[in-house]
Order: C-alpha cells, then sequence, then structure tokens
C-alpha cells in the first residue's frame, strides 16, 4: 500500500487516477463500460469509488462521475465537497461535469479526454460521445472548478481497446 501522504500532489493525483483505472476494469467484468470515478477528500482519504452503471437497465445517464456525484452530495457537506477530488478514468461528459459542478467538488483530475475518446468509440450507439470539454461546462459557472488532465492518457485509453468495435 502507498504511503500518499508523502506523495508530491502530481504523484497522489497519478496514484489515485491509476485507481480509477482499476475501478474501470472492475466496471468491466461487471458488464458495464470502462469506466471509473473515485473521490478523495483534502486528506488523501477516498470517500467514494464509483463503477459505470449502464447494464442492465440501458441508463445513459449512469456514468460513473454522475453516480460519484449525486453520492457524493446525499453523503458529505459543502465544505468537504469543495476541498474534494475526483478523479476519473475519462474527462467527464457535459451531464457529469455538470453534475461535478453541481455538488460544488472543487478539483477534476482525469485520464482519457473527451476528444480521444471520440476517437475510438467512434459513434457506438452506447456512447455518442459529446464534443464539449469539461473544461468549458465549468468555465460557463459561478464557482471555480480546478482541471488537471489529460493525465496517463495512454493508460486510460488502454482500458477500452476493443470494447467499441462489439
Amino acid at each position: 500500500m502507498t504511503d500518499v501522504a508523502g506523495l508530491t500532489q502530481a504523484e497522489a493525483d497519478e496514484h489515485f487516477l491509476a485507481r480509477t483505472f482499476d475501478v474501470a476494469r472492475r466496471s468491466m467484468a461487471n458488464g458495464n463500460h470502462p469506466f471509473g470515478a473515485i473521490l478523495v477528500d483534502r486528506n488523501r482519504k477516498v470517500l467514494i469509488e464509483t463503477e459505470n452503471g449502464y447494464m442492465p437497465d440501458r441508463d445513459g445517464t449512469a456514468h460513473a462521475e454522475r453516480l460519484l456525484a449525486t453520492q457524493a452530495c446525499r453523503t458529505f457537506k459543502a465544505e468537504v465537497l469543495a476541498g474534494a477530488t475526483i478523479y476519473s478514468s475519462a474527462e467527464p461528459c457535459a451531464m457529469c461535469s455538470g453534475a461535478i459542478y453541481w455538488a460544488g467538488i472543487g478539483r477534476l483530475v482525469y485520464g482519457l479526454s473527451e476528444a480521444r475518446l471520440r476517437d475510438i468509440t467512434g459513434n457506438h450507439p452506447e456512447n455518442p460521445t459529446l464534443d464539449l470539454p469539461c473544461r468549458a461546462v465549468f468555465a460557463s459557472g459561478q464557482r471555480s472548478t480546478e482541471v488537471v488532465g489529460p493525465l496517463l492518457e495512454d493508460e486510460a485509453a488502454a482500458l477500452h481497446a476493443g470494447v467499441w468495435t462489439k
């Protein structure tokens, strides 16, 4: 187990982002798309882990980040969320970025960019990717959301190998 307290911020970001890749692999093993997200508080304690929830109901709104934001709002005070970081295996779509914004989560670190995801998925009916970067969504709001990413993008892209050609 890694002592996250002794890591630099950049090292911690890579550590927790890699953990979202494990969550995304677990999501695939559970029959869902390869997306995962975790919420980490300012003391580097993991508060929530969520997988993509598309199946079994084919719920196109059950993205890992949106599910995390909903759970976070129901569980933690605004002060905790403002100091927290959401780590996501892929750049949150416009819906998920809005959910992160409305939840008041202060920071986002993501792996795979929306543009590269679109290149990988094409126009797959289960993921008709929006061409709207999360930074554009956050920039239109009245509160600041720090964004870091793409980060470890090749590793994040590898999670999708062969998935969207089926």
